[in-house]
């Protein structure tokens, strides 16, 4: 079992496979924003290994992210890999939705069971200038094909931006009101360059947006980034709220995160990555690189950087966040 300094158990990994994405989100990869040499990114083997040494220490749930996960060939194969691998029981990916109509089923018979879909607005114009493309209707369309496929879970990610798409918070509630989808809404880090400076809109100004259209029933429970979970009455899904500023929720972080070109990262908005890449290309057995994972967990902090700088910080502005993984 890993557990950090501050008695945390560790047991989720954020696997990104790839820094490539054919949108160009104005939060995530602000221009210029090259790609990484190929060579630079780590081979499936290579993720694959990390991950069953991970699933040795008691990584149970592995999340595939990107850039967008699909763009890299062959990602149903190597999550039927994973899938085998003995101790993990949850894989997931998260994605932007533009490619999932053709692979969501292989996906699902493959062993992936959750899909998160990033959907910051219903508006065209705006997909447009968020995201620097015409492709919300396969975003929507991905949803769909998501729900056809009957993965366990499909949720909904949405980055609400200050004085940019707050008008979108009711018309996406609706998307989860018609749809048995969970959305949640995410506070916006404050990066540099975005729209109203990237300030949050916090949790609770989206919850009275929603209640001024919508009757919204507690549930139970969740996931340690919820603050809150509530049922949309008369509709099928349900609205969430994950608030890294208003209410921070480092105090219940499981997770590590492996980069797309193989550096293991404790925390998003942090520094201490330790080079899983180095050691893989230079021969280290599994006990090597178990060391590292547990070097990665010790060098966890028990906050992240907002508010306090940091090399991590810097690079998530600077659009790092295609190669840390969503």
């Amino acid at each position: 079992m890993l557990r950090d300094r501050y008695g945390r158990k560790i047991d989720y990994l954020r696997l990104s496979v790839t820094d490539r994405c054919n949108l160009r989100c104005a939060y995530c990869a602000p221009p210029p924003a090259g790609i990484l040499p190929r060579g630079e990114i780590l081979s499936y083997e290579e993720l694959h290994r990390v991950v069953a040494v991970c699933a040795a220490a008691g990584i149970i749930k592995v999340r595939l992210t990107g850039g967008e996960p699909l763009m890299r060939r062959g990602l149903a194969g190597f999550a039927r890999g994973l899938s085998r691998i003995a101790g993990l029981e949850v894989l997931a990916l998260t994605s932007n939705g533009t490619m999932l109509r053709s692979a969501a089923r292989e996906l699902a018979g493959a062993g992936v069971s959750r899909v998160n879909i990033s959907l910051d607005t219903l508006d065209a114009a705006q997909y447009r200038r968020i995201t620097r493309t015409d492709l919300l209707g396969r975003a929507l369309d991905g949803i769909d094909a998501a729900l056809e496929a009957g993965f366990e879970r499909v949720k909904i990610n949405a980055v609400i931006i200050r004085g940019f798409n707050e008008d979108q918070i009711v018309p996406l509630a609706g998307l989860a009101a018609e749809k048995p989808v969970e959305l949640r809404f995410i506070e916006c880090m404050p990066i540099a360059g975005l729209p109203g400076e990237g300030l949050p809109v916090s949790a609770a100004e989206v919850e009275a947006a929603l209640r001024g259209g919508f009757r919204l029933e507690r549930l139970p429970g969740g996931d340690g980034a919820l603050s809150s979970r509530y049922a949309i009455a008369g509709g099928r899904g349900s609205v969430g709220f994950i608030s890294p500023i208003s209410a921070s929720f480092c105090h219940n972080c499981n997770r590590l995160r492996l980069t797309a070109d193989g550096q293991l990262r404790p925390c998003l908005l942090g520094d201490g990555e330790v080079d899983i890449r180095a050691a893989l290309r230079d021969g280290a057995d599994d006990a090597a690189l178990l060391r590292l994972v547990e070097q990665a967990v010790a060098n966890k902090q028990p906050g992240h950087a907002i508010g306090r700088g940091g090399a991590g910080y810097g690079e998530i502005g600077c659009g790092g966040m295609r190669r840390i993984g969503g």
